[in-house]
C-alpha cells in the first residue's frame, strides 16, 4: 500500500500545489492537500495548525512548505504523525519526493577518504592535531601525514600516537621506506606506498600497506605485489596511480579498469589530486567524474590533497560526490535529480516562478513592501504602487522612490544585486535569503523555529520614520504653544 501524504498550504499556493502534485504521478488516493486557511503558507504557525487541523490525521506523513518556521516536534507529539518541511519552492517538489514519494537518502556511502596534511614535518604536533580534527569534521575518514623527501621527521611517532589517541585513523605517506616502517611500528593504520620489494616494512604490525607499481605505470609489478601480500597474509590496498592530463591520464584510468578485471576482489585506492590540483577548472565537476569512475569500478578509497586555493573545499566535494554516486548506483539510476549540493554556479531550475505568475501576484499586493523576484525576462520589483521589470538594477532605482531613505535604498540595492548575479549565472534567487552556492561555501545557519528578525536596514528605516514623525509633532506642539493667547497667563 502506498504511503499516505498530507500537504498543508495556504490560499495563494493551493492551486499550484495541487497541479504540481498531480504532475508527479503519485498513486491515486495516496495524497491530499489541505488549505489551512491562511493567505501565505510560509506564515502558518504550529498554533494555527493545531487550531485548524483537527485530528486524527489519516496520513503517514505531513509535508509543510519549506519556509515555515515552527517547532515540528510539537506537532509530531500532538498528532502522533511525523511532520516535515518540504522544499522552499514548489518547483522543487518533484525532486524532493523522489521515488515513492520519499526524498533521496544521501546519508550513505562506501568510499573512504584519506585527507593528506602536506609538509607535516614542518608543523608542530598541535598544528597537525588542529588540522586533522578539521579534516575529520569535513568528512575525512583517515588523516594522511605527508612526509617530505630528505627532510628529517623526528617526531613522526609522536604525531601518529597523538592522532590515534584522539580517535583518528592515521596513514603516513612517504617515499622513504624507513619512515614507513617507523610509522607502522608506531601504530599507523595505513602507509603509502610500498611495492613488491618493500613489503617487509610492515612486518609484525597490523598496518595496511597501499601498494603501487614499480616502475611507475607497470601494472604487472602491482599484480605481483598484490599476490605477494596475499601469500604473506598481509591485508593491502592497491593503487595503480592516477596521472595528470597529457601525462598519461587516459592510460592510468585504463590501468584502474584493468586491475579491477584482473583482480575483481582487490581493494583499490585512487589519488585524485593529480587531476583536481593540476587542472585549472572548478574542481567539483572533476571530483564528481572521478568518483563516478570509482563507483563503477568499486574503488573503495580516495587520497585527496589540498594545495591550490581553487581546491579549498575538496574534502567537502569528495564527501558530497561519494554520497551522490552511491545513491545513484544503488538505485540503478543516473546521478541526476538527487540533489547533493554539487551544483554551485548554475541551478537546474533557476527560476522558481514564471513571469505570468509574478504578474498575477503583483496585482494582488495591497501594501507598500517591495517584493523582488528573478525571472527569465528580468528582475521584478513590485508593491501596491507599481510593478517594474529590468535586467539592470540601475534602471529600477529611479522608479522606487527611496532616494531620501538611505537604509531602505541600501537594502534594495543589496537584494537587487543578488538577483542580478543569480540571473547572470542561472541561479535561484529568493528575497532575504543568501544565494545557495552548494558545497562551494558554508551555508548560513538558520533558526527553523522562528522567522528571521527584520533586516537592520528595515528596522533602521522604521525607527527613522518614527523619529521624524515625533520631531514633526514636537515642532507642531511648539508652534501651538507660541500661538496660544493664554500661554503667558
Amino acid at each position: 500500500m502506498a504511503e499516505r501524504l498530507l500537504f498543508l498550504t495556504g490560499h495563494l499556493a493551493e492551486p499550484r500545489l495541487v497541479e504540481t502534485i498531480r504532475g508527479i504521478g503519485l498513486e491515486e488516493g495516496s495524497w491530499r492537500v489541505r488549505n489551512i486557511g491562511i493567505k501565505v503558507a510560509a506564515l502558518m504557525t504550529d498554533a494555527i495548525i493545531r487550531n485548524r487541523l483537527k485530528g486524527p490525521i489519516e496520513a503517514d506523513r505531513v509535508i509543510l512548505p519549506g519556509r515555515v518556521r515552527m517547532n515540528l516536534e510539537v506537532l509530531n507529539e500532538h498528532y502522533g504523525v511525523p511532520f516535515e518541511r518540504g522544499p522552499d519552492e514548489l518547483i522543487d517538489l518533484p525532486a524532493y519526493l523522489g521515488k515513492g514519494g520519499m526524498p533521496p537518502d544521501l546519508s550513505q556511502h562506501d568510499l573512504r577518504i584519506f585527507a593528506e596534511i602536506i609538509d607535516a614535518p614542518g608543523l608542530s604536533v598541535d598544528e597537525i592535531v588542529t588540522r586533522a580534527l578539521s579534516y575529520a569534521e569535513k568528512g575525512a575518514d583517515v588523516i594522511d601525514i605527508g612526509c617530505q623527501p630528505d627532510v628529517p621527521f623526528a617526531n613522526l611517532e609522536e604525531i601518529v600516537t597523538t592522532l590515534k589517541s584522539r580517535g583518528l585513523k592515521v596513514s603516513v605517506d612517504s617515499g622513504d621506506v624507513g619512515e614507513l616502517a617507523r610509522a607502522a611500528k608506531a601504530g599507523a593504520d595505513f602507509v603509502l606506498s610500498l611495492d613488491e620489494t618493500s613489503l617487509d616494512a610492515v612486518s609484525g604490525t597490523a598496518c595496511v600497506p597501499i601498494l603501487v607499481p614499480k616502475p611507475h605505470g607497470d601494472l604487472a609489478s602491482l599484480i605481483r605485489a598484490i599476490d605477494l601480500a596475499r601469500e604473506k597474509g598481509i591485508p593491502h590496498i592497491a593503487d595503480p596511480i592516477l596521472d595528470p592530463i597529457h601525462f598519461g591520464f587516459t592510460q592510468s584510468i585504463e590501468r584502474y579498469a584493468e586491475l579491477r578485471r584482473q583482480r575483481p576482489d582487490v581493494e583499490i585506492l585512487m589519488g585524485t589530486g593529480n587531476l583536481t590540483e593540476l587542472t585549472d577548472v572548478d574542481s567539483q565537476g572533476l571530483t564528481a567524474t572521478l568518483l563516478g569512475i570509482a563507483s563503477e569500478l568499486r574503488i573503495q578509497n580516495v587520497l585527496i590533497v589540498q594545495v591550490s586555493l581553487h581546491t579549498r573545499r575538496t574534502i567537502e566535494e569528495h564527501d558530497a560526490a561519494r554520497r551522490l554516486m552511491f545513491r545513484a548506483r544503488e538505485d540503478q539510476s543516473l546521478p541526476k535529480g538527487l540533489g547533493g549540493h554539487l551544483l554551485s554556479l548554475h541551478d537546474l531550475r533557476p527560476y522558481a516562478s514564471t513571469t505570468h505568475e509574478i504578474e498575477k501576484w503583483a496585482r494582488e499586493v495591497r501594501d507598500l513592501n517591495f517584493r523582488i523576484e528573478a525571472a527569465e525576462d528580468g528582475i521584478h520589483i513590485y508593491n501596491r504602487e507599481g510593478h517594474n521589470v529590468a535586467t539592470d538594477p540601475f534602471e529600477l532605482f529611479p522608479k522606487l522612490g527611496v532616494e531620501a531613505d538611505g537604509s531602505h535604498a541600501f537594502y534594495l540595492g543589496y537584494e537587487l544585486a543578488k538577483a542580478e548575479i543569480a540571473r547572470a549565472l542561472g541561479k535561484r534567487y529568493a528575497q532575504d535569503n543568501p544565494l545557495d552556492w552548494g558545497i562551494a561555501a558554508d551555508r548560513k545557519s538558520e533558526d527553523l523555529i522562528r522567522h528571521a528578525p527584520e533586516a537592520s536596514t528595515v528596522t533602521a528605516a522604521r525607527e527613522a520614520k518614527r523619529k521624524a514623525q515625533k520631531e514633526r509633532r514636537d515642532a507642531a506642539d511648539r508652534r501651538d504653544d507660541r500661538d496660544d493667547p493664554e500661554r503667558e497667563g
